[in-house]
């Protein structure tokens, strides 16, 4: 049947039919709030490119940590800036590492808070890769050694986990990495810990304001020849696939707003929660288009975020969780 018979508009005629009709909803539940911490003391530094998103030292962050519990978001993905850097990223799996300082404090201020930590040696290498560089002697070229990076990966992971995060959450895109971490995980007790795979991170030009954030911006090259070409999608399967077979709990699409088609393939490919994230630029983006009054930046952020979820993200890390937690409730 068609017009007139059919008349889709009987069914938008007011706030309260459309609510009835809402296929998606969206609520703080589906937030994951990336935080910054640094060393020192009082340090509330706005990242430029990132406004309302802050470096904090651990003084501040317990203050942080209630505002966000405040708003009902239940996870946070953690990222460490260090005071130390080395070849290997040493800061990333020791002890006493920011991340391990900042998680034992947190799951002491907010125990019911999940602390999911990013597993990566980008921002503890002193070259800014993801993982071991090595020079081969006939020619000179630096690359990232694969296999070698495992074993220090592993040693992040375990020491993470042993630090009371909740989730791991690897993001460096080696070969084998989650099965690596999977194995050095269990190995270790921590066979409740699951992990989050940024199973498909392409080799994004949205990046960039998270590198400032994280100090992280290689120091030669690119991450091309481990992070994905923006161009494929079958190849996002693959990584998806062997990432299950691995032992993945989650998979991650990253960026999102540009790949929304890559998360519902995933969707609909597998049948673990898939998480998407709103990178930094698409953030920065948002927050400079509504500096300029050229957009409404709460309804553009509602529907974005309503729209990654609509193509099948389970949850999604974003930089406007805090804001988009209030608007949810009510508040402007």
């Amino acid at each position: 049947m068609a017009f007139p018979i059919v008349r889709h508009r009987r069914l938008r005629q007011s706030a309260a039919m459309r609510n009835l009709m809402r296929e998606t909803v969206l609520t703080a539940n589906d937030f994951i709030y990336p935080i910054f911490v640094t060393y020192g003391t009082n340090i509330r530094e706005e990242i430029g490119s990132m406004p309302g998103v802050y470096h904090l030292s651990m003084d501040l962050l317990e203050a942080e940590i209630r505002d966000i519990v405040s708003l009902g978001i239940q996870a946070i993905m953690l990222f460490g800036v260090p005071d130390h850097k080395d070849a290997e990223g040493s800061s990333a799996y020791d002890p006493n590492g920011i991340v391990q300082e900042a998680t034992r404090a947190i799951k002491g201020w907010a125990p019911e808070l999940i602390v999911m930590a990013d597993t990566c040696l980008c921002q503890f290498t002193d070259h800014g890769h993801c993982g071991v560089v090595h020079v081969h002697e006939a020619t000179g070229t630096a690359v990232v050694d694969n296999d070698l990076s495992l074993a220090l990966l592993v040693r992040t992971a375990v020491s993470q986990a042993e630090a009371g995060a909740d989730v791991i959450a690897p993001s460096n895109m080696m070969d084998g990495f989650v099965a690596a971490i999977r194995d050095g995980l269990d190995e270790a007790g921590f066979t409740h810990i699951p992990i989050l795979s940024y199973s498909v991170k392409y080799a994004s030009s949205f990046y960039g304001p998270f590198r400032e954030a994280a100090h992280s911006t290689p120091q030669f090259g690119d991450r091309k020849t481990y992070q994905m070409d923006p161009a494929n999608s079958r190849e996002a399967l693959r990584e998806a696939e062997s990432d299950v077979v691995e032992g993945a709990d989650m998979l991650m699409v990253k960026p999102a707003l540009a790949y929304l088609d890559v998360v519902r393939q995933l969707k609909e490919s597998f049948d673990l929660p898939v998480v998407a994230y709103n990178v930094s630029g698409e953030y920065s983006m948002v927050k400079a288009a509504s500096a300029n009054g050229w957009i409404d930046e709460k309804n553009v952020v509602l529907e974005t975020l309503t729209g990654m979820k609509r193509a099948g993200a389970d949850m999604i890390i974003t930089y406007h969780a805090k804001d988009a937690s209030r608007w949810l409730r009510g508040e402007e």
